[in-house]
């Protein structure tokens, strides 16, 4: 299978706020950059749709290494939770509902095809695929074509929606 390192980031100004991603993607010689803002957002949101948005791109079943400085993925992803929490109909362990079960349930999809191993970087430290991401993220926040993040400004999809 095909070794790919991904880099991904997410930023927002205000939490919620303005928001955007950034991803890159290298497989030996090649490396593509990706990134995309939304009007309004939070920072976890575009933290997994760097996440999201890098694996879609892999169209056959991948190897990959992807470095996150959100905890919040690293964790949930690593540790298991989200996996628990679709297991308990998009419940955390205490009853109540996951945050941004939409993206969680997304990036489930996507991982099932891979076999990834995720790895916590520190942000805004010397790691240089970390670095430009979140350069990607911030310009992509502060761009002129933001998207609507509808699973944060809408709040329409369900749990439901996600079995």
């Amino acid at each position: 299978m095909t070794q790919v390192t991904i880099y991904t980031d997410g930023a927002c100004s205000g939490n919620p706020g303005p928001g955007g991603y950034g991803a890159i993607l290298q497989s030996g010689k090649h490396s593509r950059e990706l990134a995309q803002g939304y009007r309004r957002t939070t920072n976890n949101r575009m933290e997994l749709m760097a996440v999201y948005a890098a694996l879609k791109l892999l169209t056959r079943p991948c190897v990959v290494t992807l470095y996150s400085d959100s905890r919040y993925v690293v964790d949930g992803i690593e540790k298991g939770w989200a996996k628990g929490w679709k297991a308990r109909g998009w419940k955390k362990a205490d009853k109540q509902p996951a945050v941004n079960a939409d993206l969680w349930a997304d990036i489930l999809e996507v991982l099932a095809k891979h076999q990834v191993k995720l790895i916590w970087v520190k942000g805004h430290a010397s790691n240089p695929g970390n670095n430009r991401c979140d350069e990607l993220a911030v310009a992509a926040s502060k761009s002129a074509n933001l998207l609507i993040d509808k699973g944060y400004e809408t709040g329409k999809i369900t749990a439901a929606e996600l079995i």
